[in-house]
């Protein structure tokens, strides 16, 4: 199995991923994950990527596909591979096209969790963050204790600077500019398959998983 996940910050892609890689077996591979371990095993393309970060700078396309590439042709990667924050451009998904030909493979499916803005927005704001435990909450959905302290072990809760309004708000005006896009270019592939998000967490990993099974 071998899929591309699509979906705004927040829309539950580490979640539902997390339980694909439970169910058939095969890596969750993030652009971050990989760029941290081809940085830290000094592959070809870590090295390159790391002149970039050193410098402050953004690692550039062919860096990063690069990387994709030596991370596909692992072993674990042997039975497929969940794709997640990668292809963010459509010229990313041409150079992934391009790259998984080479290998002689091919994409099963790409998935998008479609949520709604506003409902995002509360759900993204409304988390908080235990500073002396660890322990999430959320301020609707899964409340502290009453005196609004960590119901574990009565630390003091805060917001993360990227649970803050303005900067989800930011995050999702870029990922429309710059990746939603990419639904269309696979629904053109006809690879996509379009899932609410917003739906029981369960639901959703059912509905992706049957039309896993349906393609």
């Amino acid at each position: 199995m071998k899929l591309v996940l699509l979906g705004p910050p927040g829309a539950g892609k580490g979640t539902q991923a997390a339980m694909l890689v439970e169910k058939y077996g095969i890596p969750q591979i993030s652009t971050g994950d990989m760029l941290r371990a081809a940085v830290r095993e000094q592959t070809p393309m870590g090295i390159k990527a790391n002149e970039y970060m050193q410098a402050g700078g953004l690692v550039p396309d062919e860096v990063v596909v690069g990387i994709v590439r030596e991370r596909l042709q692992q072993v674990d990667c042997a039975k497929g591979f969940i794709l997640d924050g990668f292809p963010r451009t459509v010229p990313q998904a041409d150079a992934l096209k391009q790259t998984l030909q080479e290998l002689e493979k091919q994409l099963d499916a790409a998935i998008s969790l479609e949520v709604d803005l506003e409902a995002l927005v509360e759900r993204l704001t409304g988390r908080r963050t235990c500073g002396s435990c660890g322990k999430g909450f959320h301020i609707r959905f899964d409340p502290p204790g009453a005196d609004g302290r960590c119901s574990a072990c009565g630390g003091e809760l805060v917001q993360r600077a990227d649970d803050q309004e303005e900067t989800i708000r930011n995050r999702m005006a870029v990922y429309h500019e710059q990746t939603a896009p990419l639904e269309e270019y696979y629904r053109t592939e006809g690879l996509l398959t379009a899932i609410d998000g917003m739906a029981p967490i369960d639901r959703v990993h059912q509905e992706i998983t049957a039309a896993l099974q349906a393609g």
